[in-house]
């Protein structure tokens, strides 16, 4: 029976992700002994390309890192820059990298509920075979979606891998008709982020209550996005300069991603752990349909981020609407910049969770090192702990099908962006 069950289960390509992964999981007596989340994309050496490249060619190199979330690789690298030159766009700039924020936070999230998330939540093998009973709401997150990729090439010229975006602010600013159309789709989207929280909602979640830390930004005025110190639920309140004080990376033989620690511990970063850390700087118009809900945040039931990503894109098109009924066009959509040697730290909220970045620069402004920590790499180790918990509780004696489908769900759920996590490994020589 359960007790006795010895099985191997692989999963040797995982579907409905971003990027190549694996999942390998060995049974024996009916004890989960070895998990293993393997990521095997080869690794994207973007650390490395960045080395001896001007400053001004960072934002657009550092795009490419990512289809999905570009607008948040490249405000962690301007905010660094910036750091490094001792330079204040001002709060045009500021304003206009947020409505930028904005539009990446929608069509990334709304993506991920659904085309990844919300099929597993119902029970189907894709959004295909979901539409044909749940086209009103495809269609709606699918509208979401290229709203949001509209204001990302509002400011970036494209929506994938945008180029408008500079140290120092924007090449162009938008023209005030561009900005009026894409506001009254806002004022018309709002309802219908509101109607996806609901949806969103009312899906039938495992009910996985867990312990872990949440770790996001926070900003004393605002949900945080650009800016802020980083805190945990755990007590931990520092500034961005202080990480290597507290997380660590670790590289496991099985993956080309390395594994984050806080304290020698899993942690989660992306939607759930913000709303449960920013629940207070969120507007009444996404308070109101989560309290219309039955999920209450803080929530430590990982099902529930698809809740929190939905809330999160209700934010987005409320915060990009304000923005934009406030939008005038500026003298000059950038300022000056006057390279110089120094190194500067760059930290904002991708659609996933927090992302890093660390610049050494020569005289000239060009790029003598850099280290960037991803979200997905900092969620692994908390993927592989929730795999653990989860398939245990679910029941180890079920039939392999079963326990593949929860597997594959749990890491889904994550959302996670795993070409964004590869990394070179680190290679020790011992020479005789």
């Amino acid at each position: 029976m359960a007790e006795g069950r010895t099985a191997s289960i692989r999963v040797p390509l995982l579907a409905r992700v971003e990027g190549e992964g694996a999942l390998e999981m060995e049974i024996r007596g009916g004890r989960l002994e070895e998990l293993r989340l393997r990521i095997f994309e080869p690794p994207r050496l973007f650390e490395k390309f960045l080395e001896g490249r001007a400053w001004h060619e960072v934002p657009d190199l550092v795009a490419r890192i990512c289809g999905i979330c570009p607008v948040a690789y490249q405000m962690s690298a301007v905010h660094a820059l910036e750091a490094v030159f001792g330079i204040d766009p001002g709060p045009w700039v500021r304003a206009m990298r947020r409505l930028m924020y904005c539009g990446e936070w929608i069509e990334s999230h709304c993506l991920h509920i659904m085309l990844l998330a919300a099929p597993d939540f119902l029970g189907y093998g894709s959004v295909i075979e979901m539409a044909r009973e749940h086209p009103a709401e495809v269609r709606r997150g699918l509208s979401l979606q290229a709203l949001g990729n509209d204001l990302i090439r509002l400011l970036g010229a494209r929506s994938v891998h945008p180029v408008g975006a500079r140290v120092g602010g924007f090449y162009k600013a938008p023209a005030m008709a561009d900005v009026e159309r894409l506001r009254e789709r806002l004022r018309a989207a709002l309802p219908e982020a509101q109607a996806l929280i609901l949806w969103a909602a009312s899906l039938p979640a495992p009910d996985a209550e867990q312990q872990f830390p949440c770790v996001a930004m926070r900003h004393p005025d605002e949900y945080p996005m650009n800016e802020g110190r980083i805190v945990s639920d755990h007590g931990l309140s520092i500034a961005i300069e202080q990480v290597d004080t507290v997380f660590t990376e670790r590289q496991v033989p099985y993956s080309t991603a390395l594994f984050s620690e806080m304290n020698g511990k899993p942690y989660l970063v992306g939607p759930l752990a913000r709303i449960n850390l920013n629940q207070d700087c969120l507007p009444r118009a996404v308070t109101e349909a989560l309290s219309a809900t039955t999920i209450r945040f803080p929530s430590h039931n990982p099902f529930h981020g698809i809740v929190a990503r939905a809330a999160e894109v209700c934010y987005a098109v409320w915060e990009a609407l304000r923005i934009l009924d406030g939008y005038t066009v500026p003298e000059a959509p950038f300022v000056d910049v006057v390279p110089r040697a120094g190194v500067g730290y760059g930290c904002t909220e991708a659609p996933r969770g927090m992302l890093w970045h660390r610049y050494e620069t020569g005289d000239d402004g060009a790029i003598k090192a850099v280290r960037i920590v991803p979200p997905t790499s900092q969620n692994q180790a908390r993927i592989e702990d929730d795999l653990k918990q989860s398939l245990e509780r679910f029941g180890l004696h079920r039939p392999d099908a079963e326990l593949r489908r929860l597997g594959e769900q749990v890491i889904r759920n994550y959302d996670p962006c795993i070409s964004c996590s590869t990394h070179f490994l680190k290679l020790k020589v011992r020479r005789t």
